[in-house]
């Protein structure tokens, strides 16, 4: 007969403040992923013009949504700034 082990997982639950930078996080990633896909659609040929047209509205609806999570939690420009710094050193590291 066989034993079967079962890995137990641990969550930690996050800090409000790693939750805001969380969130802060995602919404300079779909911008910059936001832009790198108006770029493309600029060269775009054939079908890829459809696929870019998709991936910009797609973006965008995403962005809209993080959007509106941080005015609702009331975050402030600087903290975004703040944690786009330390995203771009942590990009570089």
């Amino acid at each position: 007969m066989e034993e079967r082990f079962v890995k137990e997982k641990i969550y930690i639950e996050k800090t409000e403040d790693e939750k805001d930078t969380e969130l802060i996080r995602s919404v300079i990633r779909t911008k910059m992923e936001l832009d790198v896909a108006r770029q493309n659609f600029e060269y775009a040929e054939g079908e890829l013009i459809d696929y870019y047209s998709y991936k910009i509205k797609a973006e965008q609806s995403k962005l809209d949504y993080l959007l509106k999570k941080v005015k609702k939690k009331s975050l402030v420009l600087d903290m975004i700034n703040g944690i786009k710094l330390r995203l771009d050193e942590d990009q570089a590291i």
